[in-house]
């Protein structure tokens, strides 16, 4: 069984940087892309914390994006023609709220972060979200759209809630 997340992580990245584009040239994208998987991957591995959920997700498949696009206004189609949306049917809409929320609030990301030590995907591995937890001012830049507020709150409210019962009541956030 496949319990390989990157083709979930890579899909709903994308998702988000098409949605809500970098500010700027070629490095801009490359750190607006940064942020965006550095939180996709912090929420997909709190969703599927075992190998056995992300097999599952592999074999049921995550859900696709058409109520992500409706929910935060997207262009579903964008570019690019129709046989090149094929990444869109990986995009995990939970997934996808929860990096929302953390790519949003900065203090809810270094929770979500300190929970990945409960999960299996990060033990034995040294994993880095630097440019999720304290992104510099060129990140903020490049990743405006993808870091306000605002903007996120349609998406982060999708499975909000679910990702404060994921971090359990001791990490809820303070009111």
């Amino acid at each position: 069984m496949l319990t390989d997340l990157s083709p979930l992580i890579a899909a709903t990245a994308r998702w988000l940087t098409v949605a809500y584009p970098p500010s700027g040239g070629a490095l801009a994208s490359a750190l607006c892309e940064a942020q965006a998987r550095q939180a996709v991957t912090v929420a997909a591995w709190l969703r599927y914390p075992t190998d056995i959920d992300a097999g599952l997700v592999a074999m049921a498949g995550p859900g696709g994006a058409s109520r992500l696009d409706w929910v935060a206004g997207a262009d579903p189609a964008g570019d690019e023609p129709a046989e090149e949306w094929a990444w869109r049917s990986w995009v995990d809409e939970v997934v996808a709220s929860w990096a929302a929320g953390l790519l949003a609030d900065p203090g809810l990301a270094a929770r979500a972060v300190d929970a990945l030590a409960e999960g299996e995907h990060a033990c034995g591995t040294p994993a880095e979200f630097r440019r999720l937890l304290d992104p510099g001012d060129g990140d903020r830049r490049a990743a405006a759209l993808l870091r306000h507020p605002d903007l996120l709150a349609s998406v982060a409210a999708l499975h909000g809630d679910q990702l404060l019962d994921r971090l359990g009541p001791g990490r809820a956030l303070a009111a």
